[in-house]
């Protein structure tokens, strides 16, 4: 079996093309709201799939999920409508290959697969700690936590008769 490391991160927004990944606004793991309930625009997370040719090609399935501070799975968005599966979406994946039949070039001895996952209009009820966890192969091998909090209003600051003109 193939040996997989797992890098990831939260960012803006994130996109894949040619085997490589565009990033914006990455390096939070805090989404700050002043009431809630709050939908936020966009998460999106940055994962990158790392490992050794072995010459034998391998397909691995990873999973996307979301859980609460108490390890709750909680849902991902809406179904798509017209889907098989009405409701709410809890995981997301998909499955990419290992080996010099997955796109290796001649004599490589790592290969690289990005994959960019965008969540758009994701809700969250109150402030609390989640985190996406991410399995290959029904193993959980990285977690990327992150804080939803409720900031304080900003009181006008006022300044003293200083003489200003």
């Amino acid at each position: 079996m193939t040996s997989i490391q797992v890098e990831g991160f939260l960012a803006d927004s994130v996109v894949t093309a040619e085997g490589k990944m565009y990033v914006q606004g990455a390096g939070w793991n805090r989404i700050s709201a002043a009431s809630f309930p709050v939908v936020h625009d966009r998460i999106g997370i940055g994962l990158l799939f790392r490992f050794d040719v072995s010459g034998v090609s391998e397909s691995h399935r990873f999973e996307l999920r979301l859980e609460d501070a108490k390890g709750n799975e909680l849902p991902l968005g809406d179904a798509p409508p017209g889907s098989q599966s009405p409701g709410k979406i809890t995981r997301i994946g998909g499955v990419f290959g290992a080996g010099p039949g997955a796109g290796a070039g001649a004599g490589a001895t790592e290969q690289l697969v990005p994959i960019a996952v965008n969540l758009n209009g994701m809700a969250f009820e109150g402030p609390n700690a989640f985190r996406f966890v991410v399995s290959v192969d029904g193993e959980d091998v990285k977690s990327l936590p992150f804080r939803v909090e409720q900031f304080a209003p900003q009181r006008p600051q006022v300044t003293g008769g200083g003489g200003y003109l």
